[in-house]
């Protein structure tokens, strides 16, 4: 790999998953991977294996399904972790461990309770055990950004020594400030004497909004490999943005003098594939994949586009996906049609999902004139759940006249038994909902309610995005349609069903090293 290519490793699946309400199923996951590989992107964390038999499974099926981008499992600096992390890679084409400890002095002290001396043994024991098991060891120093540079630099050789060939400098926490930041990277890379044998990397927090400004300093400094994420999700504020980081380089060639191998075109569609199946909407203004990322409000801004379009955009619209995206089909279209449509967004579907989907395909062309991607993109997701249906919406009535209570009526199938409530409320939705709980009795409470307009148009799909916790598990529901009462129900119901459907995820960061 020449030096002036930086190497894009997505942690979506893993970091990313991480943020409340952001759980994935292994379907989900494996959607998502195969639109990063389709991306092109270098090397896909796909989980932490050893934190939950699911998580466990969704690492092994994306190992065992990606072929052209490396697959990586993150591990504690622990033999179980490692071992576990082995066991669900053995089927990749290239695979990863990716090992970490503690670096900082308050890590080591209060989380780690272990002598300096004693994490550099861990480490090097980790890093060997890794080395035995897969070719590709990468470790990482927690919260580097609050670690002692002395310390780092010891460390750090003697993971290479040990057969680490790519070492993470991660900003744990979002504490660190570019040109500071950089002149970490830079020292550690000047210092460490067997520095040429590894890929150096970064991994940054957007706690104080810096993340990807921190990663493209890390860049001018030496660093080869940027973690991020789509849609800079994470935990917390968030990680570094991939669509941010991989614009910033193909943009500013002439300042970065680096490139990746991301095929940029298709950044938009995985970012609506990501925020559809996360439940987590993109901002309109957000970089790059923003609704008003390449709009132009302004009469002077306009004009200026209009006569040369680099008077106000310095990257087209069509160079991270977006486009004139109307599909020419209606309610005559064949399967074949809409699978072939659906396959050009990265969604390959088969069987009953494909019969369920070609259905409310049918459905959405009856109720609604034009249809754009997005529809679709909505439209599989609302589909293809993936999770068991404990809940089933069959019929919803609602009334709402102003100057009365607001009153709705739901018709729900239970474990396969039909049962129906009705319940007053201070609108439509919160009739609804309460009328779902009367039968459901879920005890879990509304932590959000969000509806965002797919399209543009009166006849817009509405999707709505539910969060709920109970006993400290908190899940994202997700429901489009025409109707946004509908579309608020079916969200409700799907949150309802994950929250049903099993045992909240382990916590990486929560298990004892």
């Amino acid at each position: 790999m020449t030096q002036d290519r930086v190497i894009i490793f997505d942690t979506t699946l893993r970091d990313g998953e991480q943020s409340p309400g952001a759980s994935m199923t292994k379907e989900e996951k494996l959607r998502i991977a195969k639109a990063l590989e389709k991306l092109r992107v270098d090397v896909i964390e796909a989980g932490f294996a050893i934190a939950s038999p699911g998580d466990f499974e969704a690492v092994k099926a994306i190992a065992d399904s990606i072929k052209d981008s490396t697959v990586c499992s993150l591990s504690r600096a622990v033999d179980a972790d490692i071992e576990r992390a082995a066991e669900a890679l053995a089927g990749a084409n290239s695979g990863r461990i990716h090992t970490f400890i503690a670096t900082s002095p308050i890590h080591m002290q209060y989380k780690l309770k272990l002598q300096p001396d004693q994490v550099v043994e861990q480490a090097v024991r980790a890093v060997k055990r890794a080395r035995n098991l897969c070719a590709d060891v990468e470790f990482s120093c927690e919260d580097a950004g609050r670690s002692e540079i002395d310390f780092l630099c010891r460390i750090i050789e003697a993971a290479i020594d040990a057969g680490a060939r790519t070492i993470n400098i991660p900003d744990t926490v979002g504490y660190a400030i570019p040109h500071q930041f950089a002149e970490t990277i830079r020292t550690i890379i000047q210092r460490v004497p067997n520095a040429d044998k590894a890929v150096f990397s970064v991994h940054c927090h957007n706690d104080l909004g810096l993340a990807v400004a921190n990663s493209l300093a890390a860049v001018t400094a030496g660093a080869r490999q940027v973690e991020c994420t789509i849609n800079g999700l994470g935990e917390r504020a968030g990680n570094a943005s991939l669509e941010e980081i991989v614009m910033a380089i193909k943009t500013r060639q002439d300042v970065l003098g680096v490139h990746t191998g991301i095929v940029t075109e298709h950044i938009l569609s995985t970012s609506r594939l990501v925020s559809g199946i996360t439940g987590f909407p993109v901002q309109p203004n957000k970089a790059i994949v923003g609704a008003n990322a390449f709009a132009h409000e302004s009469g002077i801004h306009q004009d200026g586009v209009l006569k040369h379009r680099e008077t106000y955009e310095i990257m087209s619209a069509q160079s991270v996906g977006w486009h004139t995206n109307k599909l020419s089909l209606g309610k005559l279209s064949g399967r074949n049609a809409f699978r072939s449509r659906l396959e050009e967004l990265g969604i390959q579907l088969s069987g009953e999902e494909l019969n369920a989907a070609f259905a409310r395909f049918k459905e959405l062309a009856d109720r609604k004139h034009e249809i754009y991607d997005e529809d679709l993109q909505a439209l599989v997701s609302d589909t293809v759940t993936n999770v068991e249906e404990q809940v089933r919406l069959l019929h919803l009535e609602v009334a709402s006249r102003m100057g009365e209570i607001p009153h709705a009526h739901v018709l729900l199938s239970i474990d396969g038994a039909e049962r129906e409530a009705d319940a007053e409320g201070s609108g439509p939705v919160d009739a609804t909902f309460k009328a779902i709980e009367k039968l459901v009795g879920s005890n879990a409470s509304l932590q959000l309610y969000s509806v965002n307009a797919i399209t543009e148009g009166t006849d817009s799909q509405g999707e709505v995005t539910v969060r709920l916790e109970r006993g400290g598990r908190i899940v994202n529901g997700n429901g489009a349609d025409t109707d946004i009462v509908v579309a608020s129900a079916k969200a409700y119901i799907n949150a309802l069903n994950l929250m049903l459907s099993g045992a909240p995820k382990a916590h990486p960061q929560a298990a004892d090293v």
